[in-house]
């Protein structure tokens, strides 16, 4: 039921309601296209903040973020016991570029990102410059109440499973907060690869 791509007509309707809200969107066929189309937008030398997501491991960009050296990337630091915790949390909050995925998507043009400890919320809603989002197609719904009910019913369960083979967490993941975004205020800001295929949660 969340696995399907939409047809072609409410992925085009969908990136126009996108645009429409302050939220530049590129649409693209294939994981491919969205690599390539991904480090066309990022400008070498950017300080980034890549959030944790299933869609930007799976198109393939985490690698060349982190280990290239033509980036900046924030976790890097977030890993170095030198740097002081408050630090920490203002370079993740303040990164220059913000990137990560979302859960549901509208087809009148707003993003919702659930999250268990929020880390992420804070630079995507308000504090970083520039925030890019990947996702895939299949993320999107017809309105909110189907945005709740896919993020309940669809995401968490998958992510508990992630938790559960990944490091044998049995308890499962968590929704403890949420961000919905409804339109951008500032030009420019926030862009989004809206990819053609099934990926991520």
């Amino acid at each position: 039921m969340y696995d399907t791509i939409p047809s072609d007509e409410i992925i085009q309707k969908t990136a126009n309601a996108l645009k429409a809200n302050g939220i530049e969107t590129f649409v693209v066929e294939n994981s491919q296209q969205a690599k390539q189309k991904f480090f066309e937008i990022i400008p070498e030398g950017a300080e980034v903040m890549n959030n944790q997501s299933m869609t930007l491991a799976t198109i393939d960009v985490t690698d060349e973020l982190l280990n290239s050296g033509k980036y900046n990337p924030v976790r890097q630091k977030l890993m170095d016991p030198n740097v002081l915790p408050k630090e920490k949390v203002i370079l993740g909050a303040a990164s220059d570029w913000s990137i990560g995925s979302v859960h549901a998507i509208t087809e009148d043009g707003k993003l919702m990102i659930a999250s268990g400890t929020g880390s992420q919320l804070g630079s995507e809603a308000y504090s970083s410059p520039h925030v890019l989002f990947v996702a895939g197609a299949q993320k999107i719904v017809t309105d909110l109440n189907e945005g709740f009910k896919r993020i309940y019913e669809h995401s968490l369960p998958m992510e508990s499973e992630r938790l559960n083979k990944a490091y044998n967490i049995t308890t499962g993941s968590d929704v403890r907060k949420m961000l919905i975004i409804n339109k951008e205020s500032k030009p420019n800001r926030i862009k989004m690869i809206l990819i053609k295929e099934v990926l991520g949660f």
